[in-house]
Protein backbone atom coordinates (compact mmCIF):
# COMPACT_ATOMS: atom_id res chain seq x y z
CA UNK A 1 0.00 0.00 0.00
CA UNK A 2 2.86 2.36 0.77
CA UNK A 3 4.32 1.82 -2.71
CA UNK A 4 0.98 2.68 -4.30
CA UNK A 5 0.77 5.88 -2.24
CA UNK A 6 4.29 6.86 -3.32
CA UNK A 7 3.46 6.21 -6.97
CA UNK A 8 0.26 8.23 -6.65
CA UNK A 9 2.13 11.12 -5.05
CA UNK A 10 4.80 11.04 -7.78
CA UNK A 11 2.16 11.07 -10.52
CA UNK A 12 0.36 13.97 -8.84
CA UNK A 13 3.60 15.94 -8.72
CA UNK A 14 4.23 15.24 -12.41
CA UNK A 15 0.65 16.25 -13.22
CA UNK A 16 0.93 19.41 -11.14
CA UNK A 17 4.18 20.41 -12.80
CA UNK A 18 2.64 19.78 -16.22
CA UNK A 19 -0.34 22.00 -15.39
CA UNK A 20 2.05 24.65 -14.10
CA UNK A 21 3.88 24.61 -17.42
CA UNK A 22 0.58 24.82 -19.29
CA UNK A 23 -0.57 27.76 -17.18
CA UNK A 24 2.67 29.71 -17.26
CA UNK A 25 4.08 28.95 -20.69
CA UNK A 26 1.28 27.21 -22.63
CA UNK A 27 3.61 24.18 -22.90
CA UNK A 28 2.23 20.70 -22.34
CA UNK A 29 5.13 18.44 -21.40
CA UNK A 30 3.13 15.19 -21.67
CA UNK A 31 2.04 16.03 -25.22
CA UNK A 32 5.59 17.09 -26.08
CA UNK A 33 7.00 13.78 -24.86
CA UNK A 34 4.33 11.37 -26.08
CA UNK A 35 2.40 13.23 -28.77
CA UNK A 36 -0.97 14.92 -28.77
CA UNK A 37 -3.86 12.55 -27.91
CA UNK A 38 -1.84 9.36 -28.33
CA UNK A 39 -2.72 6.32 -26.26
CA UNK A 40 0.38 6.86 -24.12
CA UNK A 41 -0.50 10.47 -23.28
CA UNK A 42 -4.07 9.40 -22.50
CA UNK A 43 -2.68 6.67 -20.23
CA UNK A 44 -0.54 9.24 -18.39
CA UNK A 45 -3.55 11.52 -17.89
CA UNK A 46 -5.66 8.57 -16.71
CA UNK A 47 -3.01 7.49 -14.20
CA UNK A 48 -2.73 11.04 -12.86
CA UNK A 49 -6.52 11.15 -12.47
CA UNK A 50 -6.55 7.81 -10.64
CA UNK A 51 -3.76 9.11 -8.41
CA UNK A 52 -5.92 12.08 -7.50
CA UNK A 53 -8.76 9.75 -6.53
CA UNK A 54 -6.34 7.71 -4.41
CA UNK A 55 -5.24 10.91 -2.69
CA UNK A 56 -8.68 11.42 -1.19
CA UNK A 57 -7.92 8.45 1.05
CA UNK A 58 -4.54 9.90 1.98
CA UNK A 59 -6.15 13.22 2.79
CA UNK A 60 -8.73 11.56 5.04
CA UNK A 61 -6.05 9.62 6.94
CA UNK A 62 -3.96 12.77 7.41
CA UNK A 63 -6.99 14.67 8.71
CA UNK A 64 -7.72 11.86 11.21
CA UNK A 65 -4.15 11.97 12.54
CA UNK A 66 -4.19 15.74 13.00
CA UNK A 67 -7.44 15.61 14.93
CA UNK A 68 -5.98 13.48 17.72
Amino acid sequence: MRAMNNIALTLLIVGGLNWGLVGLFNYNLVDALFGNATWISRLVYTLVGLSAITSFGLYARTADRERY
